[in-house]
């Protein structure tokens, strides 16, 4: 009877205890270093920017076109009458808009273009500039 028992607890299926592995250690990832493109001999239209942009993200061109319009409307936000003043694009550029104020008209001023002659000068009302003042990033990538 013995013997029933020690068969019987053999043959009985033994769990294995589950033992959970370890996560994945999270690959350190050194910071991306930008890509070196090849200069673009002739200036882009905005269709073919689009389609550049698609094709290196691998996003659809309407939702590039949607992103595009987007930061648009972000720098028209910051720059109209009333607003900051002042957009920064993160290591790109930094548009900002200046005040001029109103000039008188001026009569007999020397002629840059034509020494000795003199010329009039209208008068210019007050206006509002956009100035972009290029960030480090850009002026890496021309340099």
């Amino acid at each position: 009877m013995v013997a029933k028992k020690k068969a019987a607890a053999k043959k009985a299926p033994t769990k294995k205890a589950v033992t959970k592995k370890a996560a994945p250690k999270a690959a350190v990832s050194k910071p991306a270093t930008p890509k070196r493109l090849k200069a673009i001999k002739e200036p882009m239209t905005k269709t073919a920017m689009l389609q550049a942009i698609a094709e290196e993200t691998g996003l659809p061109r309407k939702e590039v076109a949607a992103v595009l319009d987007s930061l648009g409307g972000l720098i028209e936000g910051h720059v109209k009458k009333g607003a900051a003043g002042v957009c920064t694009i993160p290591g790109l550029m930094k548009i900002k808009t200046v005040r001029k104020p109103a000039q008188r008209a001026r009569k007999n001023v020397p002629n840059p273009f034509k020494p000795g002659e003199t010329m009039d000068v209208a008068a210019k009302p007050a206006r509002t500039m956009v100035k972009i003042l290029p960030l480090k990033k850009l002026k890496d990538m021309a340099g």
